[in-house]
């Protein structure tokens, strides 16, 4: 396997925003946590919801630097693996510690859903009644699971899935900086495959990138490296579909099922080969954008 010098840091890392100008797809949160540091009104506690890689930890940190705090007064706490009563109550200990430079102490707790029923409980009166210098900023991807006590008591924003098109924007222009070339079908199906995710994205772009061994990435690298449906079959299934050749769609099926690729990935294909068909025949004059990608 060839490395490539995009491979000594997942490019999910090298590529996470700094600024709230890098942040894509997030302007309705962006707005309100910009309008707010302008006016001065920082609140206690902020609720980051929304499904994963979709830079929920990125905009803490960047909201946490755009209000004045230094990295060392900065706390990051994985709630996945500190998860219990006691990790819960070192940090109302800690709270009343004041800032070793800054204006504010922020705790930047990840994937909280996961504490127990007991830490939320001792969380709840931190949150209630902080020092005047602390801000929590919690984060999770199944904002359901957590109490309304504690819900009620942050600032909430729903953070929204980017589309398919920033995605693959995001694998081009990433693509370009890393000095690769890529097409506008392998950038669509690397996008297809991160399933909403800027982190899970770049994660399939840089395992393409990791064997390319001329640093031109097309489609049928993409569907050998990933595991991902053939076009021609998936085109097959389409065009018996849409020419009701019932053997053309079934051979093609059967192929795929004999191929071991994910079937969920297979459908999403399917649905986007059908949608972009049914776009041109209804508005025609997206014929020439919507060619380049089937």
């Amino acid at each position: 396997m060839k490395n490539v010098e995009s491979s000594e840091i997942a490019l999910y890392r090298k590529y996470r925003p700094h600024t709230f100008k890098d942040v894509i797809g997030q302007d309705h949160i962006i707005s309100v946590l910009q309008h707010s540091i302008a006016q001065g009104t920082i609140s206690h506690a902020y609720l980051f919801g929304g499904s994963r890689g979709t830079g929920k930890t990125s905009i803490a940190r960047i909201f946490a630097r755009d209000i004045g705090t230094a990295t060392q007064d900065v706390y990051e706490i994985d709630a996945a693996s500190n998860r219990g009563i006691d990790d819960v109550r070192e940090i109302r200990e800690s709270v009343h510690t004041l800032p070793f430079e800054s204006k504010y102490k922020v705790y930047i707790v990840d994937e909280v859903h996961m504490l127990t029923k007991e830490a939320f409980n001792a969380l709840l009166k931190t949150l209630e009644e902080p020092p005047p210098y602390v801000v929590f900023i919690l984060a999770t991807t199944e904002i359901e699971k957590l109490p309304e006590t504690v819900v009620s008591r942050c600032q909430t924003f729903t953070f929204k899935k980017p589309n398919q098109h920033m995605l693959a924007q995001v694998v081009s222009v990433v693509s370009k900086k890393e000095g690769f070339s890529i097409d506008a079908s392998s950038s669509d199906l690397i996008a297809l495959l991160g399933d909403g995710s800027f982190r899970d994205t770049l994660g399939v772009l840089q395992k393409v990138m990791s064997v390319s061994e001329d640093k031109k990435i097309t489609i049928d690298e993409v569907e050998r490296i990933t595991g991902a449906p053939r076009a021609p079959l998936v085109q097959d299934v389409v065009y018996g579909i849409v020419y009701k050749d019932k053997e053309k769609s079934i051979l093609a099926v059967h192929a795929l099922v004999e191929s071991g690729i994910d079937m969920t990935v297979c459908m999403k294909l399917i649905l986007e080969k059908v949608r972009f068909l049914l776009l041109l025949r209804v508005a025609p004059a997206l014929s020439k954008k919507i060619e380049t990608s089937i």
